[in-house]
């Protein structure tokens, strides 16, 4: 793989870091600024609104700014929001932080994929976006916990200097191994959007949208379910949550390939097996050591979706990918916050703690069933033109391949 990948890892890393790290960080915010914890949650929520919104936006208004100079842009953005919340003297400038800090989130990881792709041969391009997405869940691993801690015996502001010297160095990394490319074609925001209308396309989004709110109506309360379900104490908590981040891990390992081989096949698999693994969670966690086994099986099928679904959207939008990717990231919060709100409807209900798992897995099964349907359109659908971004074409440079160069499952 080539090393300019590492750089687009390592900046995914930061950025994973930064959206989930929060969540472990919400009692020494809501003390040091005077605040009840529920209403620090707003936090996360915010960042979440930062990348619904900025996905579009800045990709489509940068649509004629070379890739690798959106890159660094975005992440200066980044860099920039983090500092911003560091620094930030009250809860309403963190607050702003936050969502500045999520507004290139998308953007990056949409124009990022794009780039990665155009980095290897064809048959290996979906490897390359897997590789690149290592990042987030090597984050969850390492970055989050180390985060937390930082923040919790340094202060909270600590964690997010932190941060934003990973943006600092991350952006010299993009700088140094990216490709400049050569001059771009570029595509205008009316060429995106029409392309982000392509029903394909859009029955691609909500597919993301229903499947993976089914991993996050159990992500979001899998700290609860540790102790309330799983009859662990709370120092069970961060080892739970890194045998889940161990799972998303082997999940982008196995993506890559999988995808290379065959689309809609891996899309449907994962999809199903998900579904199967939510329905089963609420009966495994009664068993200790069956319920840290689901954890990283659980997050192993769920992150296997996401490579098959961000290079459908690419695919499928051929004449301008990179809105569409970035558009994917969108799709993936909305999935974050209708999972963890359903998922706390049902608790709330007086279901129990495991009750988000079941309404989890109907969410995926509307999933399962959008893709099958999207799948079965797209048979009869006349064949024109590319839907795979081509091998070894310059950075930018978006030329057609032959229906007949297409993989199956595709």
């Amino acid at each position: 793989m080539p090393t300019a990948l590492l750089a687009l890892a390592l900046s995914a890393f930061g950025i994973g870091t930064t959206e989930f790290v929060m969540m472990g960080l919400l009692p020494e915010v809501a003390g040091d600024l005077g605040t009840s914890v529920p209403t620090a949650g707003y936090l996360v929520s915010a960042y979440a609104l930062g990348v619904v919104v900025g996905a579009p936006l800045l990709t489509a208004f940068g649509s004629r700014v070379p890739r690798k100079r959106m890159l660094l842009l975005l992440m200066a953005l980044f860099t920039v929001g983090n500092l911003a919340s560091a620094l930030a003297p009250g809860f309403a400038t963190l607050l702003a932080g936050r969502v500045l800090a999520g507004l290139p989130h998308g953007a990056f990881f949409g124009v990022g994929a794009v780039v990665a792709a155009r980095l290897v041969a064809e048959n290996r391009q979906a490897r390359a976006v897997a590789t690149m997405f290592l990042g987030l869940t090597v984050a969850n691993i390492v970055g989050v916990p180390a985060a937390t801690a930082l923040g919790q015996h340094l202060g909270w502001r600590a964690t997010f200097l932190v941060v934003t010297a990973i943006g600092l160095v991350s952006m010299a990394a993009l700088a140094r191994l990216i490709p400049a490319g050569e001059p771009e074609t570029h595509r205008g925001i009316g060429r995106e959007l029409r392309a982000l209308g392509d029903r394909q396309v859009l029955l691609g989004l909500l597919t993301a949208v229903f499947g993976f709110a089914g991993v996050f109506a159990v992500y979001s309360y899998l700290a609860s379910m540790t102790t309330e379900a799983m009859g662990f104490g709370e120092s069970a908590v961060t080892l739970v949550l890194a045998l889940f981040g161990i799972g998303m891990t082997l999940g982008a390992l196995a993506a890559g390939p999988l995808t290379d081989r065959a689309l809609r096949p891996t899309l449907y698999g994962s999809l199903a097996a998900l579904a199967v693994v939510l329905t089963a969670f609420p009966f495994a966690v009664r068993i200790p050591w069956l319920a840290l086994v689901t954890v990283v099986v659980l997050g192993a099928v769920g992150f296997l979706t996401t490579t098959p679904l961000q290079m459908l959207v690419m695919r499928k939008a051929q004449d301008a990918p990179t809105l569409a990717s970035a558009s994917n990231h969108s799709a993936f919060n909305l999935a974050n916050a209708g999972g963890a709100w359903l998922g706390g409807v049902a608790i709330a209900a007086g279901w129990g703690w495991t009750s988000p798992a079941f309404v989890g897995a109907g969410l995926t099964v509307v999933g399962l069933a959008v893709a099958v349907v999207a799948g079965l359109l797209d048979r009869g659908r006349t064949a024109k033109g590319a839907s795979r971004l081509v091998a070894g074409s310059p950075l930018g440079a978006e030329q057609p391949v032959s229906p007949s160069s297409r993989a199956s499952g595709s």
